[in-house]
């Protein structure tokens, strides 16, 4: 079920922030539901990943110990696993808000069809995993009922795309590649080339929405404080990419580098403090 990979369901609760509600208890009581509902159907993908994968996973030094692969859990109960997990999802966001609930559906079918076919299809493996970031957020705004903005939906692809492709240029430095085939699809300087562009993108994007006028309609300013940790943020997991021969999992590296952890911290408080008017 990977929970420690639920922290990338925290996507949902960017609309309730970026919309200054995120403290008023109904939206924040919304917004943790769309969470749990987010990871229950998160896990039913991950069960139906590993039983797909099974097979290849079992000849990976790492991946064979996961429970499908070592025998563990059986097939059998693993698709039992799923089901009541998508059913969970599925019912407990219909009952938040119906729209919540087809963005779930969404989510699923579109992850069943990375699971079979499109994570061999190079790039587009990468585009599929960055719009289920996107559809994160779409699923914290339809539970609280407002419309995500354009800037956030942008900042969030390219955030994705920046960590998809970063996490395809690390794999490809691991001497076990047999468990992926799209890997055979890339190089290195392809994979550096889009580096540098989502790079290069994630940092303008937000920047242009750090100053864009309805941003400083809302907030004055203000927003602009926030820019130098998502800068630093950048760079950082770049370094790691690139000279620590780390980053393979997003979610790991977020919660064991310190200096990553603080910044993403730092910047939160920032950006809450900038929307509830201080910084403004």
């Amino acid at each position: 079920m990977r929970p420690q990979q639920w922290v990338k369901n925290g996507f949902v609760f960017a609309p309730a922030l970026f919309a200054g509600r995120l403290f008023e208890a109904p939206t924040a009581l919304a917004s943790a539901a769309a969470f749990a509902a987010f990871s229950a159907a998160a896990s039913a993908v991950y069960l139906l990943n590993d039983i797909v994968d099974v097979e290849a996973d079992r000849a990976h030094p790492k991946k064979r110990l996961r429970p499908i692969a070592s025998g563990a859990l059986p097939v059998p109960l693993a698709y039992v696993a799923l089901v009541l997990l998508l059913l969970i999802g599925v019912g407990g966001a219909w009952f938040v808000a119906p729209p919540l609930a087809l963005i779930l559906l969404a989510y699923f079918g579109l992850n069943v069809l990375y699971s079979l076919k499109l994570k061999h299809q190079v790039i587009l493996d990468v585009i599929i995993i960055a719009a289920g970031f996107v559809l994160r957020v779409e699923a914290g705004a339809a539970a609280i009922a407002v419309q995500p903005s354009t800037w956030l939906l942008v900042c969030t692809s390219m955030l994705a795309l920046f960590l998809g492709f970063s996490k395809r240029r690390h794999e490809l430095t691991l001497p076990s590649t047999e468990t992926r085939r799209v890997l055979e699809e890339y190089s290195e300087p392809f994979l550096d080339q889009m580096m540098g562009l989502v790079t290069a993108l994630t940092v303008i994007s937000y920047l242009m929405y750090c100053v864009a006028p309805e941003t400083e309609a809302r907030f004055g300013r203000g927003m602009l404080l926030t820019f130098p940790f998502v800068l630093y943020g950048v760079f950082r997991y770049q370094y790691l990419v690139y000279h620590r021969n780390e980053a393979a999992n997003p979610t790991d590296t977020l919660l064991t580098d310190r200096p990553l952890l603080a910044t993403a911290a730092l910047w939160a408080m920032a950006a809450a403090a900038v929307i509830a008017g201080i910084g403004s």
